[in-house]
């Protein structure tokens, strides 16, 4: 059982940084390719190059980012990093309002600026166990997600409200502001010292994160259907759109609706985490994730037979709330069970997993192309049914309640 413990003022200035760091990176996010096409006259092509330059970090610098976490303060990194994407969001405001902004120049400042996202999201599940009792966890996990997915749901929309009514500059000056916003919270954050470590050659750390990382017997399977997850997933967004146009008959706004509820799957199932893992044995909340997944690709799947816009969206929604419930236990589930000066690397590993999004969508669109969209949605569920199956067979769902402290 999760008891209620009240969180410190600490992971309170922690959570509103992360709300703002998250927001900033959305509205970014939203505003480039906006901006790209509509200032720049950008392609289909150029704007997937953008795309790549802006994700391209988080599959090259994790693990780096990682090591670092793990050698230096990592509140200051985390305070570093986000001042570094504040520098790149003001370089483009500054080359925007100049007229000098050019296509190249906004992937550049985007690489940049995801650089210093990564580093953040690498540090942040790291320095919450330093923050909050081992009992709060799950509570203050919660709050994290939370504000990722109202940052998800709503950077989007305000991104593109300030670029059709304002231009492109008062976006990126909203998201620099947020950036520095966050800059201040985290300088205001007391980090409790931890033990020096005598230095060791990078490769030698590497090794050691990946030994203890694939030698647990939790840790192992979660990795795995974190990997298969995210490439299933994106094979179904990669045809979505135009299936959901040509096959189920969707405008444009109709799209936009079912993967709205997405998001708000995402808000609901943070809302609920911690009452569920108070509910559950901890090992079922860590298979619902996965459950839920399989069964938004199988309601998916459906829509080829019954092709109504409310199975889109339920499939949206599901595969919304199950994750992020996931995502919340997962965390809380690495940080109890890695030692303290291992945190950072556990975090860098579990988010390379993000690493199999492109070729996930890469799958979908030759799967697509050669052999139509229905078929992509099959092979994705199927892909649904082996990372459901790789937890479900696992020690992880032997897990009765969170695991105690190590170290």
């Amino acid at each position: 059982m999760v008891a209620r413990v009240p969180l410190p003022a600490g992971f309170n200035r922690l959570a509103w940084s992360n709300l703002a760091a998250q927001s900033a990176e959305q509205v970014a996010l939203a505003a480039a390719p906006i901006v790209a096409v509509i200032t720049l006259g950008a392609g289909a092509g150029e704007t997937g190059l953008l795309q790549t330059a802006q994700t391209l970090p988080f599959l090259i610098l994790s693990i780096p980012a990682g090591v670092l976490a793990d050698r230096m303060s990592r509140r200051r990194l985390m305070a570093s990093a986000e001042a570094l994407r504040a520098l790149a969001l003001i370089g483009v405001l500054a080359l925007a309002q100049l007229g000098w902004l050019t296509l190249p120049l906004l992937g550049l400042l985007g690489f940049v600026g995801a650089c210093g996202t990564v580093a953040y999201s690498v540090a942040t599940p790291a320095l919450v166990p330093a923050l909050v009792p081992a009992e709060a966890l799950p509570v203050a996990n919660g709050r994290i997600e939370l504000a990722r997915t109202i940052a998800f749901a709503s950077g989007p929309a305000v991104a593109g409200a300030l670029v059709g009514f304002t231009g492109g500059a008062p976006a990126f000056a909203v998201a620099a502001a947020l950036s520095a916003w966050a800059v201040v919270l985290l300088a205001g954050l007391r980090e409790p010292v931890r033990p020096p470590r005598a230095a060791r050659r990078v490769l030698h750390e590497l090794r050691e994160g990946a030994a203890f990382v694939f030698g647990h017997p939790l840790l192992r399977p979660v990795f795995l259907t974190q990997l298969v997850f995210n490439t299933a997933f994106f094979m179904i967004q990669a045809v979505y759109v135009p299936y959901a146009v040509h096959r189920l008959g969707l405008s444009a706004f109709g799209v936009g609706v079912t993967l709205a509820t997405y998001g708000v799957g995402m808000v609901v199932g943070a809302l609920l985490a911690p009452r569920i893992i108070q509910a559950l044995p901890f090992g079922v909340v860590v298979a619902l994730g996965p459950i839920a997944g399989l069964v938004a690709a199988v309601v998916m799947v459906l829509t080829i037979w019954v092709p109504a816009a409310s199975l889109a969206a339920l499939s949206f929604f599901l595969v919304g709330v199950g994750p992020i419930v996931w995502v919340i236990s997962t965390a809380t589930l690495r940080q109890t069970v890695t030692p303290r000066d291992l945190l950072g690397r556990a975090s860098a590993i579990s988010m390379t997993a993000t690493g199999a999004r492109p070729v996930g969508a890469a799958l979908g669109a030759i799967l697509g192309a050669l052999y139509g969209a229905e078929l992509c949605l099959v092979v994705a569920a199927l892909g649904f049914a082996v990372q459901a199956a790789v937890i479900l067979m696992s020690p992880v769902l032997r897990v009765e309640r969170q695991p105690e402290m190590v170290g």
